[in-house]
C-alpha cells in the first residue's frame, strides 16, 4: 500500500542488519567499535566518587525502585563487538557448544537463527498442528503489505514488533498460526523510481518506450531491488510463513482484482462518470486523498514547483472587479487566490440575504478578461462575512464550486489541461502556458484593463501532491468510481453493533464520522504500472437507447465482447473494443489483501481455514484509507467482515520546529558522541512493545532502546551465572515435581508464577506494555537484583544444597520462554544452552516450546509470602540508605532489628541470611521489644512498629565524615532554596516539583540525623557489645 510516514525518527538501525556466517577457524573474534580508542581505566578515586553518587541517589529516591529504565542517564561507552564465526551453512542450526561470550553482543546473538527457523518450518501452521501443546484453535493475520520500493523504518518496526509478539505467543501456546507476508506494488512510487532510473542510466522517458517494454523494465527492477524490505523483516525476526508470500501484482492478486471489479460493477457499486478528481499535473494522473498533503500558509510564500521556470507566490488574495452590465460605474469585486482559473469562471455568487447585493439580484456581470456576460446568482453556501461577500464560480476546478454550479445548472469550463498548461478555451494569448506563468499574465492584463483592485496577504491551505511536490489541481475527468455510501453504512454499523472492535476505542469517532461523510471513490489512475482496469470502450457504438459512450466490463476481452454484443444488438465479432489504458488505484488491490492472499476468489483450503482473519494490527494512519476499505470490500465480496478486531498504534510524527530540532540534535550528539549505539533487534522490539498497542501516539528515544540493550546484557550475565552454577552434570527435575526448600526459593518461584499470570493477561488483552513491565521487573528486580545475589552464599556451601540449582534452572527455562515472543533471538540463544530434561522431550526450538501458562505454575504462587518478603526488602533498602549516608563502602556492620508487632520477628527470622547478604551487612540480630535503642548506632524506621539499627562504632571516623556531611548538606540546601524560589516551567507537573522538594527535604533530615550520630560517636559512647 502507499507508504505513510509513521515516524520521523529514522536513525540508522545498525542493530538491524542481515547476519552472515563467516567461515573462519576461530569460534569467536572481537573488534572494537569504529569510534576511536578504548575507554581508559578509571582510577580508584573516580570509582569511589561514582559509588557515593549512586548511593546518594538511592537514598534520595532518585534511583527509586520501579523507575522506567528509559530514564537512565548512564553514559554509553563503545562496546566490544563479538561476532559468530563458526562455519555454519545457511539454514543449519547454530553451534551452541562453545561457551557464551563474556558480554552480550547483538551481532553474535542474532546470527544464523532465522534461516534455521524458516528451514525447519516452525512458522508454518502445518508444523504447529504436530505440537504436543496444540489447542486446535486458529490464529491468522496478514502483515500490512509494505511498498515494494520501501525500506524498513521505525513505523514498520513498531507494527512488526507488536504483530510478531502476538503471533509467537499464539504459536507457543499451541494455536495453528498463519501470518501472511506480502508487499504492495505501490503504483505511483514504483513507476517513479523506474522512470528516474531509465532517465539516469539511458536518457529515456517513459513514453519513448512501449507500455510492454516499460513494464518489463519495472518487473526487472522489482526482481533485482524489490526485496530489501522482506530481508529487513527477516532481520527483525518476523515469524512469517514465507512460502505463502504475496505480491499485489502477482497472478493470484490479478485474478482477485479483476473478479472484484466485475462483481462490484454487476452489483451497481462501480460506475464510470465525469467528475472532479485530485490531479497531479507532474504525474499526469489522478491521485488519492491520502496523497494530498495540506500545507497551511499564513501569508505570502514562494515555492518552486515541478515544470515551472520561476518560483510561484501563494498566500495572496487578488481582488478583481466584475463590471455590472448596463451600469458603467457599478461593479462587484471578488477575491481569489487562484487568478489563473478566471478564464473558467461561469458566474459570481452572493448570499441571498446580503443587503449589499440585493439590488443586483438577477443582473449580469461582464467577465473581466473576455467581457462575456455572467449571471450573478444567489446561494446560501456563500459566506457574506468573508472578503467582499462575493465569490467567483469555477465548477471545473473547485469541488465547492462544482456543487454550487450543479445546483444552478451552470456548465463547467475546463481551462487547465492534464499537463498543467492552459487549454484552448482560454484563448490564444494563454493557450499552452504553464498555469502559474499564465497567472502573472492574467494579473497584468487585469491591471491594464483597470479591473485589478488590490493584492494582500491571505492565510490559506495549499493542496500538495506528496509524490511529486506539485500543487494539486481539481480537474473534470471521466473515471471509474466505487459507490461507497451503502457499503460505508454497513462498515459503520459493524462498529456500532460490536461485530468489529477498534482498539483504542477513541478511533470509533473518526470511523463513524468518515463513513457518515464518505464520497464515492475514484479508482482510475493514469499509470502503466498497476492492475489494468478490465473495462472496454466499444468504439463508435452506443448502448441501445443511449447516446453516451458504450463501456463494458469483463474478466476477459471475450467476456466483454459478449456483453457488448448484447448491449448494442450487433454480433460481437463485428465490434471493435479498446481496453481502458488506466490502472486501478493501489488501494483497491490492498483492500482485497486479507482474502486475496488466501486464494480468493477460489475456494482454497487456506481461505476456508484462516478467513476471516483473527486480528488486524496496523498504524492508525491507515484506519480509514486501508482498514475502512478492507471492511467495505471484504464484507461486500465475501459476505463476512475480513477481521473482527483492529489494533491501532502510531509512532509520533515529527513535532519539533527547526530550532527545537537543532537543540535535540545537539543533545543527542552530547549523549552519544560516538554515534547512535548498536542496540540490536531484541532491544528495539522490546522497547516498541513496552509502549503497547492500545495507546495513542508513541514517542521513541534512543536512550530508551539503549536502556533495554543494557537489560539484554543483564539477562545474558544472569544466564552465564546460572549455567556456571548448574555445572555439566546437572539433571533438571520435571517442572511439576519442583518443590522449594527455602523461603527464598519459594519467593522467587512465586514471583515467576505471578509473572506468568501477568504475561498471560497482557497477551490475552493485547496490552503488551503489561507483558514487558512484568518481564522487566522479574528479570531485573526479582531474579538479578535479589535472588541471584541472595543465593550466591548458599551456592558456595559444601556440599551444595540441591534445591537452589533446580530453582535457578526453572527460572531460566520458564523466564526465557516467557520472554521469547518479545526477544526471540536472545531467548533462543540462551535457552538452547540449558541442560536437557530427562527423556529429551524438549522442543527443538523455543519458538515452538510451550508458553508457560498461569494455571501450570499456580501451585507456586504465594501472594502472602511475597507480601512478607516485601517487608524484608524495605529493611534492605533502609540498610543500604544508611550505608550510603555514612559512606560505608567495604565494612559489613552488625545490624539489630526491633519490632513491637507480635509475629513480625518471625517474618524477619525466615530471611535473616538474605537480609544480611542483600543489605551488605554482618550478623543480624534482634533487639527485644521495648528495649532502649543502642547508643551511637544509626537508626532507620521501617514502620510505626519496626526499626533497624546499624553499628557505626569503629567503622566511621566522625572527624573525617562530619565535614563531608556538612558539604553535602550545604549543596542540597542550595538546591532546595533554588527550587523554592523558582516558578515551575511550562509543562512541568506540580507533582514533579513537589516530589523533588520532598526528596530534598528528606535527604536534609537524614543528613542532620547522621551528623547527630557522628557527634555522639565523638563523645565515645559505650559499644553496643557492652549492652
Amino acid at each position: 500500500m502507499p507508504h505513510l510516514p509513521l515516524a520521523s525518527f529514522r536513525p540508522p538501525l545498525r542493530g538491524l542488519r542481515p547476519t552472515r556466517c563467516f567461515p573462519r577457524s576461530h569460534s569467536l573474534s572481537t573488534q572494537s567499535e569504529p569510534h576511536g580508542s578504548p575507554i581508559s581505566r578509571r582510577n580508584r578515586e573516580a570509582k569511589q566518587k561514582r559509588l557515593r553518587e549512586k548511593q546518594a541517589a538511592l537514598e534520595t529516591g532518585i534511583a527509586a525502585k520501579g523507575k522506567p529504565p528509559a530514564e537512565s542517564t548512564k553514559a554509553w561507552t563503545p562496546k566490544e563487538i563479538v561476532l559468530y564465526e563458526i562455519p555454519t551453512e545457511h539454514g543449519e542450526k547454530k553451534d551452541v557448544s562453545r561457551p557464551l561470550p563474556p558480554a552480550y553482543s547483538p551481532r553474535y546473538v542474532e546470527a544464523a537463527w532465522y534461516p534455521w527457523w524458516v528451514r525447519e518450518g516452525f512458522f508454518k501452521p502445518e508444523y504447529q498442528t504436530r505440537l504436543p501443546q496444540a489447542t486446535g484453535e486458529t490464529f491468522s493475520m496478514c502483515i500490512p503489505p509494505p511498498n515494494v520500493t520501501g525500506s524498513l523504518h521505525i513505523g514498520h518496526a513498531l507494527t512488526v514488533a507488536i504483530q510478531d509478539a502476538l503471533v509467537r505467543w499464539h504459536r507457543m501456546r499451541g494455536d495453528r498460526v498463519l501470518w501472511v507476508p506480502g508487499s504492495d506494488h505501490a503504483g505511483i512510487a514504483t513507476q517513479a523510481v523506474v522512470e528516474k532510473k531509465l532517465w539516469k542510466e539511458r536518457g529515456l522517458r517513459r513514453r519513448e518506450l512501449s507500455r510492454e517494454d516499460f513494464l518489463r523494465e519495472v518487473w526487472k527492477w522489482k526482481e533485482e531491488k524489490g526485496g530489501e524490505i522482506c530481508q529487513q523483516l527477516r532481520v527483525l525476526g518476523a515469524s512469517l510463513d514465507w512460502d505463502r508470500e504475496c505480491f499485489t501484482m502477482d497472478a493470484g492478486s490479478s485474478v482477485a482484482v479483476t473478479e472484484a471489479f466485475v462483481r462490484l460493477y454487476k452489483a451497481g457499486l462501480l460506475y464510470r462518470s465525469r467528475q472532479l478528481v485530485n490531479w497531479s499535473c507532474a504525474l499526469r494522473s489522478a491521485i488519492s486523498d491520502i496523497e494530498v498533503e495540506s500545507w497551511p500558509l499564513s501569508g505570502r510564500t514562494e515555492l518552486r514547483l515541478p515544470g515551472c521556470p520561476t518560483p510561484v507566490s501563494f498566500g495572496l488574495l487578488v481582488s478583481v472587479a466584475f463590471p455590472v452590465d448596463g451600469e458603467p460605474d457599478a461593479e462587484v469585486v471578488v477575491g481569489t487566490t487562484r487568478p489563473e482559473t478566471l478564464p473558467g469562471d461561469v458566474a459570481v455568487a452572493v448570499h441571498p440575504d446580503d443587503a449589499r447585493y440585493t439590488h443586483l439580484h438577477g443582473r449580469q456581470l461582464h467577465h473581466p478578461l473576455t467581457g462575456q456576460l455572467l449571471p450573478l446568482i444567489t446561494d446560501c453556501a456563500v459566506q457574506p462575512h468573508l472578503g467582499t461577500g462575493a465569490v467567483k464560480v469555477t465548477p471545473a476546478h473547485s469541488p465547492a464550486d462544482a456543487e454550487l454550479g450543479a445546483r444552478h445548472g451552470l456548465s463547467p469550463l475546463s481551462v487547465i489541461a492534464e499537463d498543467g498548461t492552459m487549454t484552448s478555451l482560454c484563448g490564444d494569448w494563454l493557450q499552452g502556458l504553464h498555469r502559474f506563468v499564465a497567472r502573472e499574465k492574467i494579473v497584468s492584463a487585469l491591471r491594464e484593463r483597470g479591473l485589478f483592485r488590490g493584492l494582500q496577504n491571505h492565510p490559506m491551505v495549499l493542496p500538495i501532491c506528496s509524490r511529486s511536490g506539485d500543487v494539486v489541481e481539481y480537474l473534470l475527468k471521466s473515471q471509474w468510481f466505487v459507490r461507497c455510501q451503502e457499503m460505508g453504512e454497513q462498515a459503520a454499523k459493524a462498529v456500532v453493533s460490536g461485530a468489529l472492535e477498534l482498539s483504542p476505542s477513541f478511533h470509533q469517532k473518526n470511523w463513524q464520522h468518515w463513513f457518515s461523510h464518505i464520497g464515492d471513490w475514484c479508482v482510475s489512475r493514469q499509470l502503466w504500472w498497476g492492475h489494468r482496469i478490465p473495462a472496454y470502450l466499444v468504439v463508435e457504438e452506443h448502448a441501445k437507447g443511449n447516446t453516451e459512450d458504450c463501456w463494458v466490463v469483463g474478466r476477459t476481452e471475450a467476456e466483454a465482447r459478449e456483453v457488448a454484443a448484447e448491449l448494442t444488438g450487433r454480433p460481437g465479432a463485428e465490434l471493435t473494443l479498446e481496453r481502458d489504458p488506466d490502472v486501478l488505484d493501489t488501494w483497491f488491490s490492498s483492500a482485497l489483501f486479507p482474502f486475496s492472499a488466501l486464494g480468493w476468489p477460489q475456494e482454497t483450503p487456506d481461505l476456508a481455514r484462516f478467513y476471516p482473519l483473527s486480528l488486524l494490527e496496523t498504524g492508525s494512519d491507515l484506519l480509514l484509507f486501508w482498514v475502512g476499505r478492507m471492511v467495505m470490500l471484504g464484507t461486500q465480496l465475501t459476505g463476512q467482515l475480513p477481521f473482527s478486531k483492529v489494533l491501532q498504534e502510531k509512532l509520533r510524527d515529527g513535532n519539533l520546529d527547526p530550532a527545537e530540532l537543532a537543540i535535540a540534535a545537539a543533545a543527542q550528539k552530547k549523549d552519544f558522541p560516538h554515534g547512535i549505539p548498536e542496540c540490536g533487534t531484541d532491544a528495539l522490539r522490546f522497547t516498541l512493545c513496552s509502549h503497547g498497542a492500545l495507546g495513542g501516539d508513541l514517542h521513541l528515544s534512543v536512550s530508551e532502546v539503549l536502556s533495554f540493550r543494557h537489560f539484554c546484557n543483564k539477562i545474558w550475565n544472569a544466564l552465564r551465572f546460572i549455567l556456571n552454577a548448574l555445572g555439566e552434570k546437572f539433571i533438571p527435575q520435571p517442572l511439576e515435581e519442583l518443590c522449594p526448600t527455602s523461603p527464598m526459593d519459594a519467593w522467587i518461584l512465586s514471583c515467576l508464577a505471578r509473572t506468568a499470570q501477568e504475561c498471560e493477561r497482557g497477551f490475552l488483552t493485547r496490552e503488551l506494555a503489561l507483558v514487558t513491565h512484568a518481564l522487566h521487573h522479574f528479570w531485573l528486580h526479582n531474579l538479578c537484583d535479589v535472588y541471584l545475589e541472595a543465593v550466591k552464599p548458599v551456592l558456595s556451601h559444601s556440599p551444595r544444597p540441591p534445591g537452589p540449582p533446580q530453582v535457578l534452572f526453572s527460572c531460566a527455562d520458564v523466564g526465557l520462554r516467557l520472554l521469547a515472543p518479545l526477544m526471540p533471538f536472545l531467548a533462543e540463544e540462551l535457552w538452547q544452552r540449558l541442560p536437557l530434561r530427562p527423556g529429551n522431550t524438549t522442543a527443538p526450538s523455543i519458538c515452538v516450546a510451550p508458553y508457560p501458562s498461569a494455571h501450570s505454575l499456580e501451585h507456586w504462587h504465594q501472594p502472602e509470602l511475597e507480601r512478607r518478603f516485601s517487608r524484608v526488602q524495605e529493611a534492605v533498602q533502609a540498610l543500604r540508605a544508611l550505608r550510603a549516608t555514612y559512606q560505608l563502602t567495604k565494612a559489613r556492620p552488625r545490624v539489630l532489628l526491633q519490632t513491637s508487632e507480635p509475629g513480625e520477628q518471625g517474618l524477619f527470622e525466615a530471611f535473616l541470611g538474605p537480609l544480611s547478604t542483600l543489605g551488605h551487612c554482618g550478623a543480624v540480630g534482634f533487639l527485644p521489644p521495648g528495649a532502649a535503642a543502642p547508643s551511637s548506632w544509626a537508626q532507620a524506621s521501617l514502620s510505626d512498629t519496626a526499626q533497624v539499627y546499624m553499628e557505626l562504632q569503629g567503622l566511621v571516623d566522625p572527624q573525617t565524615h562530619l565535614p563531608r556531611l556538612a558539604a553535602r548538606r550545604q549543596k542540597l540546601q542550595k538546591q532546595l532554596d533554588g527550587l523554592l524560589a523558582r516558578t515551575p516551567s511550562e509543562g512541568e507537573a506540580e507533582s514533579q516539583s513537589q516530589q523533588r522538594l520532598s526528596s530534598l527535604q528528606l535527604e536534609l533530615s537524614k543528613l542532620d540525623k547522621a551528623a547527630s550520630h557522628l557527634r555522639q560517636l565523638m563523645d565515645a559512647s559505650p559499644s553496643p557489645g557492652e549492652l
